[in-house]
């Protein structure tokens, strides 16, 4: 049988060009695989506006650190020599590669060039406060420094919809572009109103041209990498049909399995649900209210209703869809979306998405290997247990106890393919410690259980009746399996 998949985001907002991210990806990656991860979620690997932008002001697409342009060759993680090599590293050591791709705009023009605009009230983008005038942007992208490789497109106004900035004037504000078809795309998150545009130069996708470009682009960007999947950025911002669209061109011209993973940073289940439909489910979403349940429950501590975690999740309503998370670099501290998960339960949630049945568990680089700028602990000692016993335990059939508003638990059953799998796992959200008795099954008797976390040194043996007495720490987590 196939064994549990885990993904890992191999990055972290505070890192710098000098740490050569590819460079050490390519050294990692065989360390990673036998520490049980699978995929690898890359940063963007296309040229910035400024080499030390984590990546999403994306300036040019075809340009993977290959040409003199913004300053230099490299992007912030390196070469593409880099990127290629840390992608056959990780094929070498069977992990696959997600590469972040950024889609909804571009940043850092090479020229300026005259557009009429209205200007839009930010918290309702549907409603103009203005009337037509004309402003001055960066909105001309000739790539001197490509010289028309892999691609001779250049962009101008006419393929966005919208700018923040008027160059003349040096006055910010949400420009809405005028002119023949122009106007937002609809099919996007309604938060103010309408939230196609979030910043820079927003691409519309209302126009053939731009669609025809960055479907061409994403097949070349396929066959140049041999990347695995994509992760969507921004997903929310994009017309929604597009997605749908771009994601079956690139099935189809993969011809073979392909992974996409979309960030819709909305909590809401229905609206998640509506987007899935739209994309007609060609790809997965990140579970941010399982974030956010997870990040509540580690603020309120006992005052938390551990039984209500996964409610309004997509792992509990969209299982098939559903990228588990506990933090990543939006949520990680100093961020716009900062919502960091507090140290105390960081273990605890990690076991909820690495061990359950349900959902694509993703792994934070900032969690496992630390965020020095914000003095930021590894978490490394607490996560690899976690995902050993994922690799070699987690199977099975799982039932859940989620009956103490402090303490719950889940017991995995194991399956007959691999030896000795099967868990049992306790949380407890109180300041003193609490047990739980929980079936792990008859087949059991006598078996002794031991804690993999090596929190407890406890050894419980399963009684006649396949049940055990499973022993936590006060604010703890202990994963049972049978003594090896």
């Amino acid at each position: 049988m196939e064994k549990n998949k885990t993904m890992m985001q191999y990055f972290e907002w505070h890192l710098k060009s000098e740490d050569n991210l590819f460079q050490k990806l390519q050294a990692e990656a065989k360390n990673l695989k036998e520490a049980g991860i699978d995929a690898i979620w890359i940063p963007p690997a296309t040229k910035a506006d400024h080499v030390e932008n984590t990546g999403y002001s994306v300036y040019d697409l075809y340009d993977l650190g290959e040409f003199d342009q913004k300053g230099q060759k490299r992007t912030k993680y390196g070469t593409k020599e880099d990127l290629l090599n840390a992608i056959n590293a990780c094929h070498d050591a069977d992990i696959q590669v997600y590469a972040d791709v950024v889609l909804n705009h571009k940043a850092g023009g090479d020229e300026t060039e005259v557009m009429k605009v209205v200007e839009v009230d930010p918290n309702d983008r549907t409603k103009v406060i203005s009337e037509p005038f004309d402003i001055e942007a960066f909105t001309k992208f000739t790539f001197p420094g490509r010289n028309n490789q892999y691609s001779d497109f250049k962009w101008n106004f006419n393929y966005f919809n919208g700018v923040d900035y008027d160059h003349r004037t040096g006055k910010t504000g949400i420009y809405r572009i005028l002119g023949e078809n122009k106007g937002w795309n609809e099919n996007v998150d309604d938060e103010k109103g309408n939230f196609d545009y979030l910043m820079f130069s927003n691409v519309d996708y209302k126009h053939p041209d731009v669609r025809e470009e960055i479907i061409k682009w994403g097949k070349w960007f396929m066959d140049e990498t041999g990347i695995d999947g994509m992760r969507l950025d921004a997903v929310k911002h994009i017309e929604s049909y597009f997605i749908r669209d771009f994601t079956k061109a690139m099935y189809d011209h993969k011809q073979a399995p392909f992974y996409f993973v979309g960030e819709f940073w909305n909590p809401d289940l229905q609206t998640n649900e509506s987007f899935l439909d739209d994309a007609d489910y060609n790809l997965d979403l990140f579970d941010v209210q399982l974030h956010f349940n997870l990040m509540s429950a580690s603020e309120q501590g006992e005052a938390y209703d551990l039984r209500t975690i996964f409610d309004g999740t997509l792992v509990k309503n969209e299982k098939m869809n559903a990228v588990t998370f506990v933090d990543n670099h939006d949520s990680q501290p100093g961020e716009a979306l900062s919502s960091f998960v507090k140290d105390w339960f960081k273990q605890s949630a990690y076991a909820l998405i690495l061990l359950r049945k349900d959902g694509y568990p993703c792994v934070f680089y900032g969690d496992y290997y630390g965020i020095p700028h914000s003095n930021v602990a590894s978490f490394k000692d607490a996560i690899n247990p976690l995902l050993y016993v994922r690799k070699n335990k987690a199977y099975g059939d799982q039932d859940d106890y989620l009956d103490d508003p402090q303490t719950i638990g889940f017991v995995r059953r194991g399956v007959q393919e691999i030896e000795q799998s099967g868990c049992a796992v306790i949380i407890n959200s109180a300041q003193e410690e609490a047990e739980k008795q929980m079936h792990v099954g008859v087949e059991r008797a006598g078996q002794i259980f031991i804690d993999y976390t090596n929190t407890r040194k406890d050894e419980i043996v399963i009684d006649e009746e396949g049940n055990g007495v499973f022993k936590v720490n006060p604010g703890s987590v202990s994963v049972y399996c049978q003594k090896d």
